[in-house]
């Protein structure tokens, strides 16, 4: 088993999704059980579903500095940025570090793909279309070239890609470099936005349901697709207030490509290492955020995770039925999320659902409920069994 970690602070965190940007938006939808999800006005060619869009990107160009950036991903990268005053922590962050004292690490699944599409669709004679000739948009690492140009940070600028859990694994990341001593900070980012590519691909393995989301329902019939942005900054020390980060745990099951391990053999193994590097029990925790995307498979190995690992006063919920699954940057906007309902003592329902799964009923929240939250895990169970759940703690939980 992993030794336990030194806790590490989280001097500034935001995100923007369908909700809105920044927390406030967030926990105002969280109080009100009010979601996002909408009928998809997104795609071209017709397909019955919901989807979480955050409004007005087509409207909203980069700065003209930053024009050879321009895409639609960039630009909901951008808008999350400048959310909660997160740009402006994190150049002062910079500033009193040094930039090369401080890591970019991007978690996202499809990067600027859309771009890409774009320019298939509008060929030139046979070419990419003038205005999309810009190698920088065409590359997995878009999101991070783009985010270093903008903050001017000089450390390691790394891209994770292990889609569903992206974005969460970019906080063990940054816990290795800082503790290893190569930073002093690092911030943390996910970003993905809506695509035909995805829509269709997971329409495709009849995964998309036609209706808003359902997690854990046993009526529930597939996911709901969404784009959001997140950041979080994590430095080596800071405000004794602020949450912490206090484990970790990843694991590769590789038991298929699109199905989890039966006996969720991988996910078990990732919130086994977080508890260890957190040196917390099961009975400490006060509240889960769920992977839970609604798919038959996932919320029935999670389940049965939830149900027979944790005592019954262990609340627990899915947020995607708010927020839609934002794939890359599902991990970080559910970290917020859960940072945002330990702020607001309150447990976000799991939207749109009617029932839950038996085997985990009495631990989950169909309703919003106020609740005191110390201690919360997030779950992040990507594609090809990439599983990551993460550990955070109130400033007045934080044991040294």
């Amino acid at each position: 088993m992993p030794t336990r970690i030194t806790p590490l602070p989280l001097t500034a965190f935001t995100a923007t999704s369908t909700l809105g940007s920044g927390r406030a938006a967030h926990a105002a939808a969280i109080h009100a059980d009010r979601g996002g999800l909408r009928p998809n006005d997104f795609t071209r060619v017709p397909l019955p579903c919901a989807i979480g869009r955050v409004a007005g990107l087509e409207d909203s160009p980069l700065p003209a500095e930053l024009a050879d950036y321009d895409c639609r991903n960039n630009r909901l990268a951008w808008r999350g940025l400048n959310a909660d005053g997160f740009l402006e922590a994190a150049r002062e962050c910079i500033a009193r570090r040094g930039a090369d004292r401080v890591a970019l690490v991007v978690g996202t699944s499809t990067s600027s793909i859309g771009a890409t599409e774009e320019g298939y669709r509008t060929l030139d004679d046979g070419r990419l279309p003038q205005h999309l000739r810009r190698p920088v948009l065409h590359t997995p690492h878009s999101p991070g070239l783009f985010l270093e140009a903008v903050l001017g940070t000089r450390g390691p600028c790394l891209t994770v890609a292990t889609a569903c859990s992206s974005s969460a694994k970019v906080f063990a990341k940054a816990e290795r470099m800082i503790r290893l001593g190569i930073v002093d900070a690092a911030i943390v980012a996910g970003v993905d936005t809506l695509c035909d590519s995805v829509l269709f691909g997971f329409n495709a393995l009849e995964l998309v349901s036609p209706e808003p989301c359902r997690p854990f329902d046993p009526a529930r019939n597939g996911i709901s697709i969404g784009e959001a942005a997140g950041y979080a900054l994590i430095e080596r020390d800071g405000d004794a207030r602020a949450p912490r980060l206090v484990g970790y745990g990843e694991s590769s099951d590789a038991h298929h490509m699109s199905t989890p391990h039966p006996e969720g053999l991988g996910a078990r193994l990732a919130l086994a290492d977080a508890l260890a590097r957190a040196g917390l029990t099961p009975g400490d925790v006060d509240y889960i955020n769920l992977h839970g995307t609604a798919t038959s498979k996932n919320d029935e190995v999670e389940a049965a995770l939830l149900g027979d690992t944790f005592p019954k006063t262990v609340r627990a919920s899915s947020t995607k039925g708010f927020t839609g699954h934002t794939l890359g940057a599902a991990g970080i906007l559910e970290a917020v999320i859960t940072l945002t309902a330990m702020r607001e003592g309150v447990v976000p329902a799991t939207l749109n659902s009617r029932d839950a799964e038996p085997v985990c009923a009495a631990q989950l929240a169909l309703t919003h409920e106020t609740r005191e939250i110390r201690v919360a895990l997030s779950n992040s169970f990507g594609f090809g069994g990439s599983n990551c759940t993460l550990a955070f703690a109130s400033g007045t939980q934080h044991r040294a």
